[in-house]
């Protein structure tokens, strides 16, 4: 509910800012405007670059097929093995060697 409120209001925010915007008229460069629009710098900058169009295309439903992590099923967490060694023989010198893992 709160979600689509907020839609509702950014909707409303974006038919002013376009109004407003359709009304412009500077003789300043697009940088300075920017600058000086700090609120619907990231909303112009999105138009410009067509995000909104990109975000559209990568809703995609969740399905069984869907890694674990999205669908936080993780294996549950080990506790540390410790060192691990193996065996090493060089003629007559019999020793343990650490394994890097």
């Amino acid at each position: 509910m709160l979600k689509q409120k907020q839609q509702e209001k950014d909707e409303i925010q974006i038919q002013k800012f376009w109004h407003m915007f359709k009304q412009l008229h500077l003789n300043i460069t697009l940088a300075d405007a920017l600058v000086l629009m700090p609120k619907y710098q990231k909303m112009l900058k999105a138009i410009l670059s067509n995000k909104e169009k990109l975000q559209e295309l990568t809703n995609t439903p969740l399905n069984e097929n869907c890694s674990a992590v999205i669908l936080k099923k993780l294996p549950k967490k080990l506790g540390d093995p410790g060192k691990f060694l193996i065996p090493c023989g060089f003629s007559e010198l019999k020793c343990k060697a650490l394994a890097d893992l």
